[in-house]
């Protein structure tokens, strides 16, 4: 799944020791593996050739621009949410007719800047925004195409917070009035109704969420057709769950060979919108402990990196597994139980609770596991702390991908009123 792994009980990114890394970058370091990151767009483009779909990353999972670029460079497209994940995909030169632009609270400008660039299509999650495309597209004479994100009211069996397939959440619109919609069409003169969208939720380990979703929509599709409206894409977004720790999700293959004969049976242009599948087990968040704590109930292994680096765990309770850089093999069988903590100033600043883990000392190095998506997208400067250097391995190669913040960084937008400053 990943090219992080033991050698000599040394842990390894593809061919270069980690340690090496972080005695030259320090921590916390967020750490990816080319060869990892690609591989999996690769399964994933293998696993559907029969249909050739417009593979589209998900660019909120994880926004580095090296990341970006290596990805397009094979041919992928972007899925965006933002005017600034737009600007990032122009910067890695990704073809505008390969952009797709979801999010329940696109502004205006934002909108028009999109239909500026000729992106592919907006993802539509309600009649006001549709009518907003629209009077944006009529000033600007141009004739936007749209997609309706459907909610098609699915259980994905996933974290409350990262589900977005039920008719309770705020993403997307049901079917009767998706159905309205398009039999409306006319009121939108300068929109083309010609897709319609999905996305259930992520961290999605089993196929049946998503056969139920798909086969609600082609359903829907065979209704519209009888109507005589007629589609040119679907878009059946991300979703595809990773192991963390025990979960056992589908590869790409055996998602495929269970939605391929829906998809199939849409006739229309497939578009995929995978993000943590892409990401998430090509990266690692290294960091070091700083000092270990006892206390008459617990031992905490306090680290140098904080819930400001990878908020995962404290947002959603997400397991991710922590392993040493170093196996020692003095202490290879001796393991206790620990709760592993960051620096910052709120209880919920932890990696893991009641975790057994081989016993660690100050001035140790552990790695959190699958810290490549969601982990530095989501990262902040809470407590004033400069978020984390972004190294690269290609093979034997280390880049830096992104710099470590600096104090100057932090400060460099703030301004001091006059009048404060006496003057």
């Amino acid at each position: 799944m990943h090219e992080f792994k033991y050698i000599n009980n040394h842990l390894y990114c593809e061919k270069v020791r980690v340690e090496e890394v972080v005695k030259k970058y320090g921590t916390p370091l967020y750490l990816y593996s080319y060869h990892t990151l690609i591989d999996h767009y690769m399964k994933l483009k293998e696993a559907f050739k029969a249909i050739e779909p417009l593979i589209c990353f998900s660019v909120k999972a994880n926004s580095n621009l090296a990341l970006l670029k290596a990805l397009v460079d094979k041919g992928a497209g972007l899925d965006i949410v933002s005017g600034g994940e737009l600007f990032r995909a122009l910067c890695v030169g990704c073809p505008t007719e390969k952009i797709v632009y979801a999010s329940v609270g696109k502004t205006s400008v934002e909108i028009e800047e999109a239909i500026e660039k000729k992106i592919l299509f907006f993802n539509v999650e309600s009649i006001p925004e549709l009518e907003n495309i629209n009077r944006i597209a009529q000033r600007k004479k141009r004739l936007v195409n749209v997609a309706i994100r459907i909610n098609p009211d699915v259980e994905p069996k996933t974290h409350k917070f990262i589900t977005t397939g039920k008719l309770t959440n705020k993403f997307g619109i049901d079917f009767k009035t998706t159905e309205k919609i398009f039999t409306q069409a006319r009121n939108y003169s300068h929109i083309r109704l010609n897709g319609l969208h999905i996305h259930i939720g992520s961290q999605i380990t089993e196929s049946e969420p998503f056969v139920a979703a798909i086969a609600k929509v082609v359903k829907f599709i065979e209704k519209l057709r009888k109507d005589n409206i007629h589609l040119e894409y679907l878009n059946i977004g991300g979703g595809l769950g990773i192991i963390y720790d025990k979960e056992t999700p589908q590869t790409a293959q055996e998602f495929a060979e269970k939605v391929l004969p829906l998809l199939k049976k849409t006739q229309l242009k497939i578009i995929i919108e995978p993000g943590r599948f892409i990401v998430g087990n090509a990266g690692i968040l290294v960091m070091k402990v700083l000092y270990i704590k006892k206390t008459p109930l617990k031992k905490f292994v306090i680290v140098d990196a904080g819930m400001n680096d990878l908020i995962r765990p404290a947002l959603y309770g997400a397991y991710h597994n922590i392993v040493p850089l170093i196996l020692k093999k003095k202490g290879l069988g001796e393991r206790e139980k620990v709760d592993v903590v960051g620096p910052i100033c709120e209880s919920g600043d932890f990696f893991a609770k009641d975790r057994m883990l081989p016993k660690v000392e100050a001035g140790d190095y552990l790695a959190i596991m699958g810290a490549g998506a969601y982990g530095f997208s989501m990262a902040s400067n809470y407590n004033s702390r400069c978020r984390p250097q972004e190294v690269l391995i290609v093979k034997d190669r280390t880049f830096v991908i992104r710099k470590r913040e600096s104090y100057d960084d932090l400060i460099n937008n703030e301004r001091i009123p006059a009048f404060l400053l006496g003057i």
